[in-house]
């Protein structure tokens, strides 16, 4: 679905003709399941590249509210909701900006004070009453569930690229992951923790972007920055914050296996700066 700023000026002229006069600007890093523009200097506009990633608007509407009142730090609140229109099929929201640099574009973090900080903010999480909350299912992509969901990829996914990766090893990291399950009561979860979704002031979190995924049930997705960006130093310093067993954190590895593979064989959007290369042979190489 073609999105640009002719879109989105029209929208907010139909839908929300007292914000009209503020300029509309594409982000300079757009994300994979929609496509957001600043509106003026406060705000920003996020529309869902198509109807898979629709189901999310109103959920984070509800969940944002929540999570800004009782999280220890930013998320982006939600300014309204626009509704589906011959203009734009689908329904979209406007929030407030988050000032300041991903963790994606951040320079100079160190990454032991940050595996902290990140560890301590998904307990902080963990720890919010979950009574506004969607358990975790399709809206989540299944985040939140049981990772076996995606066992047909991973098979897929190691069938594909055949040589090219330690079958056995992945195997045998993928069955640690499925030998236990998520038994406390659900919890909240954010669904995609990432280098693109977390704002850093100073080595720590500031903010936490993009809930599209989130909801209530097994944490062990949020921990995949684990392998995806820590070294094995600020590895254990990350995992001792998270506050979690060793069975969630299995659980863990094996989402980050998953991503690792599917991204790497072509399933999901193409690994193409390594980064998930890299992260397979963390995966693979860390130990049990």
């Amino acid at each position: 679905m073609e999105i640009d700023r002719n879109t989105v000026a029209l929208l907010i002229r139909q839908q929300f003709p007292h914000l009209d006069h503020l300029p509309i600007e594409p982000v300079s890093k757009q994300g994979w399941d929609n496509a957001t523009f600043r509106l003026g200097d406060a705000l920003s506009v996020r529309l869902p590249r198509n109807e898979s990633y629709a189901e999310a608007v109103k959920k984070e509407a509800r969940a944002l509210t929540v999570l800004g009142e009782h999280l220890s730090v930013e998320v982006p609140s939600v300014v309204a909701v626009g509704l589906p229109s011959d203009t734009f099929p689908l329904p979209w929201s406007i929030r407030r900006w988050v000032e300041g640099d991903t963790l994606e574009s951040a320079d100079g973090v160190n990454p032991e004070t940050f595996a902290v900080s990140l560890g301590k903010t998904l307990c902080d999480l963990r720890a919010i009453v979950t009574d506004s909350g969607l358990l975790a299912g399709k809206h989540s992509f299944y985040r939140g569930c049981h990772p076996s969901v995606y066992g047909d990829e991973v098979q897929k996914s190691l069938d594909i690229l055949g040589s090219k990766v330690d079958a056995m090893r992945c195997l045998e990291v993928w069955q640690r992951g499925m030998t236990s399950a998520w038994t406390a009561r659900p919890v909240w979860y954010h669904g995609d923790v990432a280098v693109g979704n977390i704002i850093v002031t100073k080595s720590v979190v500031k903010a936490l972007i993009d809930f599209g995924t989130c909801g209530i049930g097994d944490p062990a997705c949020d921990f995949v920055m684990a392998w995806t960006y820590f070294d094995p130093e600020s590895r254990k310093l990350f995992r001792d914050a998270c506050e979690v067993d060793d069975q969630t954190w299995q659980r863990a590895r094996a989402w980050a296996l998953w991503k690792a593979l599917v991204c790497m064989s072509g399933l999901s959007s193409p690994d193409t700066d390594g980064t998930q290369a890299k992260a397979l042979q963390a995966i693979c190489n860390d130990v049990d």
